[in-house]
């Protein structure tokens, strides 16, 4: 049991440092062969495949005859699958990904507050409230920020009780950990971000659906604008809807 212990921990790091090394372009378009990249993680042959099949599930790479093992886009890899979720925000982010990153979360976050406020419990309300109270007193750079942000957001998904859009807090987590760098580098960010938060609170403890729907929506403006600014002439981010 400790070796099979070892054995998966060992696996997870050579996975980490595959998907690092595939995200800053180490690679290219074409993995080294196996035994090459046993020796430059100093693991077995076992170890490597293990770690690689696992990739492949994930629809990260693709294995060709006479090819080897090619990286495919990271607009193909298997976004449902949380792991592949954080791997895949860690690369430099451009602007196609952060429009589609906004669609995204203009078609889960403003449903998933209005249902928060229809059918969230008095606990799950509550812990809203106190994400956003732990949220407001920090300021962006400051330690615990994008920890208080994310489980803000997390909890309003939490709330929804949808158990597709539960699956989804991960994308949206790390759609803050992108963006989030981007809009609270201009100036009065910081105070944009605690009213539309607040606005978004307020009205999921008002039991008000609509009001909610329409204060996430906003919310989701104001990054939609940094965004455009900071990415001008690029593909146009999504206007949203309301």
């Amino acid at each position: 049991m400790e070796q099979a212990n070892k054995d998966r921990s060992l696996v997870s790091k050579v996975m980490d440092g595959l998907v690092t090394g595939i995200v800053e372009e180490k690679y290219g378009a074409i993995l080294p062969p196996q035994d090459v990249l046993s020796k430059e993680f100093d693991v077995s042959r076992t170890v490597m495949r293990e770690a690689l099949s696992m990739l492949l599930a994930r629809d990260m790479l693709d294995v060709r005859p006479k090819i080897g093992t090619r990286i495919r886009p990271m607009s193909d890899w298997r976004m449902i699958d949380e792991d592949v979720v954080n791997w895949r925000f860690r690369a430099k982010p451009d602007p196609v990904f952060l429009r589609d990153v906004i669609e995204f979360r203009i078609l889960i976050e403003p449903r998933a507050s209005a249902q928060a406020a229809s059918r969230g419990s008095a606990a799950d309300i509550a812990g809203v409230r106190d994400a956003f109270e732990a949220f407001k007193v920090i300021r962006p750079g400051e330690p615990g920020y994008q920890e208080a942000d994310e489980l803000f957001h997390t909890r309003i998904v939490v709330a929804s009780g949808n158990q597709f859009f539960k699956q989804m807090a991960a994308i949206i987590r790390g759609a803050l950990s992108t963006g989030n760098p981007i809009v609270t580098a201009r100036e009065g960010a910081w105070e944009t971000a605690v009213n539309s938060h607040r606005r978004v609170v307020e009205a999921i403890e008002r039991r008000d659906p609509k009001e909610a729907e329409l204060a996430a929506m906003a919310m989701i403006d104001h990054t939609t604008e940094e965004i455009a600014g900071t990415f001008a002439g690029a593909p146009p981010v999504p206007p949203s809807r309301g």
